[in-house]
Order: C-alpha cells, then sequence, then structure tokens
C-alpha cells in the first residue's frame, strides 16, 4: 500500500472556515500531525481511529521539533498511511510548507497541497475591517513580525495603505516606534484582534503612537492591523468585545 502526504492549511480557527477538499483530506487521513494554531474542535471531525499527534512548538525550539515532524511524515507514508499535515491558516503563508514540499519530494515521496483560508485576510474581515476599500486603502501588504529588525525593512512599508502584521504581539512596540521612524503618522488607527475567529475573539482598536509608548496590551495569537480601514469596523454594530485604548 502506497502512502501519501497532504499538507493542509486548517484555517484560521473556526471549523467552519475548512474548505470542503480539508474536510474530506482529514476524513480520509490515517495520521493527522498537527500544529498549536489548529482549533481542536476540528479533530472532532476526523473519523475514528485516525492518529493524531500534537507538533506545536514553542520559542527557542523551532528547528528541532521541525526536524521531528519531517521524520514523522517521511516514517509514517513509508508505512504505507495517508498523512495528513495540519497547519493553522494556509501552509504556504509564513509557513513551513513549502519547504516541507520539497523535503517529501527530493525522497520521491507524493505529497499534495490543500491551500486553507489564512489570517491575515479572514480575520481582519470577519472583524470589521476590509483590507482594501474604494477612496481609502487600494493596496495592503502582509508582513511578519517575528523580528522587528533585520529581517523586515519597515520603510519598504510606510506607503502602503493597509499593513496586516502576523506574529508580531511580542514586537507591537518596537513595530511600530520602526512605522513612525520610516513616516506613518503617530495616529493613525491600527487593531489587534486576539484569537479571531475563536470564540474568544477579542478586538482592540488604538493608535500607532500609543503602541510605540507601550499603552497597548494584548495577547497572542492576534492580528496586527495599522491603516485608515480600520475606521469603517468601529463604525458597525457587532455583538463581539471590542476595546477602545
Amino acid at each position: 500500500m502506497k502512502g501519501k502526504v497532504y499538507i493542509v492549511g486548517a484555517g484560521p480557527g473556526d471549523p467552519k472556515l475548512l474548505t470542503l477538499k480539508a474536510l474530506e483530506v482529514l476524513r480520509g487521513s490515517d495520521v493527522v500531525l498537527y500544529d498549536r494554531l489548529v482549533n481542536p474542535e476540528i479533530l472532532h471531525l476526523l473519523r475514528s481511529g485516525t492518529k493524531t499527534i500534537y507538533v506545536g512548538k514553542k520559542e527557542g525550539e523551532q528547528e528541532e521539533r521541525q526536524e521531528m515532524i519531517l521524520n514523522l511524515m517521511e516514517e509514517f507514508v513509508r508505512e504505507g498511511y495517508k498523512v495528513t499535515r495540519l497547519k493553522g491558516g494556509d501552509p504556504f503563508i509564513f509557513g513551513r510548507g513549502a519547504e516541507e514540499v520539497l523535503y517529501l519530494l527530493e525522497r520521491d515521496i507524493e505529497v499534495e497541497v490543500v491551500p486553507g483560508i489564512s489570517s491575515c485576510i479572514a480575520v481582519p474581515e470577519l472583524a470589521g475591517i476590509p483590507l482594501t476599500l474604494r477612496g481609502c486603502s487600494s493596496a495592503f501588504a502582509v508582513v511578519s513580525g517575528r523580528r522587528c529588525r533585520g529581517e523586515v525593512r519597515w520603510s519598504d512599508y510606510a506607503k502602503v495603505d493597509t499593513l496586516v502584521i502576523l506574529m508580531g504581539v511580542g514586537n507591537r512596540d518596537c513595530i511600530a516606534r520602526e512605522l513612525i521612524k520610516a513616516g506613518r503618522d503617530p495616529e493613525e488607527l491600527v487593531a489587534f484582534v486576539e484569537k479571531g475567529t475563536w470564540k474568544e475573539e477579542r478586538v482592540i482598536f488604538s493608535t500607532l503612537g500609543s503602541v510605540a509608548e507601550g499603552l497597548v496590551e494584548v495577547d497572542p495569537p492576534a492580528v496586527f492591523v495599522v491603516g485608515r480601514v480600520v475606521e469603517f469596523a468601529k463604525t458597525l454594530k457587532k455583538s463581539r468585545e471590542v476595546v477602545a485604548c
């Protein structure tokens, strides 16, 4: 029996945002290796008997855990199993989906990618923040906030209408200062959407200057949005909790 690996995006959290293809693959899998940001409710959709293995990473152990993940995928697929590598959001956006695909192809292992709905679009949108809006925003950029300096030149994003920063909660003060230094207005509106699409979702509105001064408390995971489009969300009637800083 020949095995196969599927690299699957689980979406931003809400199980209803899984694609039909992702659900089909999950229900046909023998083994599922899942990440920290995958909602546990998604695992309840698997057929009985599916083996699930948590492979989430903590800061400082990424390389060691990634090597373990690669070894597990190869081990199970060579035993003839259908293996799903389940990642939060989309597997190719700030994940190692592409690296995992290359690893498998180099070893002549059949692999298929199943895209997922990325949090960079879905989370702001469902919080009432359109990334583009006629007369307000004609472009947006998605940036990794894992490192404040070195990997990202924030000056490149000084004039982009809307910024969506993923994995930037821990560096939010530094990122905001760098953006202001690059020319963005300290009074520019920002929003943090904590645990977007989960039952615990919380939206925090503030300004870039307040974030730079360390005045905004946010818990990860959260999507950090900068731009005039944030004002749109403040005009909508919403039942979820909204905090103004």
